[in-house]
């Protein structure tokens, strides 16, 4: 009799279970995808290398919770901000210096005294106003790829009497960069400060073609100025300079504060 009551126990509750699966067929279906997705997310989320050690972790229901991490490759920061302008430098050329004299009267005076002596006050008022400032020669080295807000030589015209109309000065902008705010505010400010007339027409060759504007970096604006005659505007240049200096200094000024 014993086996019978086994028998008949087994099949009651075999009949039990295959009720309740019938009844909560799709219960059961929608925890089996459940799990099926909690396990596909995890491995896809969880780093390389320890996934099957993972997966039977939670399979055996010791590990109920997993930092979500995924491999993510780098980027370059990006600058989302304008970068502030850097330091203001000016570089001067004076005209001829570590070369040759440049233009000689007939007392001895040469273009290269004259050009030395004005790039010295414009050099002195920038520094004394904080802003850096250098001397460099007609050829320097430094020219090479230099690098700067802005590049200024200066020279002088002519010792010897042409005619009347001799007196005045004119400037030639470099071609190889924007310097057209730089090239007008000197000449506003130069003109203003001496009271010459501008010379537009008698720019030479060797002005438009310096060869300083081949040699400099292609982002600094930069110009040659002749600021006068070194026979009809001799006292200008030599014993009342600061007007020439004033001019120089201020046509600076006005292309600093150019927005």
């Amino acid at each position: 009799m014993q086996p019978q009551r086994t028998n008949s126990t087994w099949q009651s509750n075999s009949s039990f279970w295959l009720r309740f699966i019938r009844q909560n067929t799709l219960l059961l279906v929608y925890l089996f995808l459940a799990f099926a997705g909690m396990l596909t997310v995890y491995w896809y989320f969880n780093p390389s290398g320890g996934d099957a050690e993972a997966i039977a972790s939670v399979a055996s229901g010791t590990q109920f919770s997993a930092p979500l991490v995924k491999n993510v490759p780098a980027k370059p920061v990006e600058q989302r901000l304008a970068q502030s302008p850097g330091p203001r430098r000016i570089g001067i050329i004076a005209g001829h210096k570590g070369f040759d004299s440049g233009a000689v009267c007939a007392d001895g005076l040469t273009e290269a005294a004259i050009n030395a002596t004005l790039a010295e006050k414009l050099a002195a008022n920038l520094q004394a106003r904080g802003i850096r400032s250098e001397i460099l020669e007609e050829f320097d080295a430094k020219l090479a790829g230099y690098s700067a807000t802005a590049l200024i030589s200066i020279h002088a015209d002519s010792c010897q009497y042409v005619n009347d109309l001799a007196t005045g000065f004119k400037i030639s902008g470099s071609s190889f960069t924007n310097s057209s705010k730089l090239s007008i505010c000197m000449e506003n400010a130069y003109a203003a400060a001496t009271q010459l007339p501008y010379h537009e027409n008698t720019i030479t060759p060797d002005m438009a073609n310096y060869h300083a504007f081949r040699e400099i970096g292609p982002g600094t604006p930069a110009i040659i100025i002749e600021v006068g005659f070194m026979y009809q505007d001799r006292e200008l240049l030599t014993t009342n300079t600061d007007p020439v200096a004033t001019g120089l200094i201020n046509g600076v000024n006005c292309f600093l504060e150019q927005p």
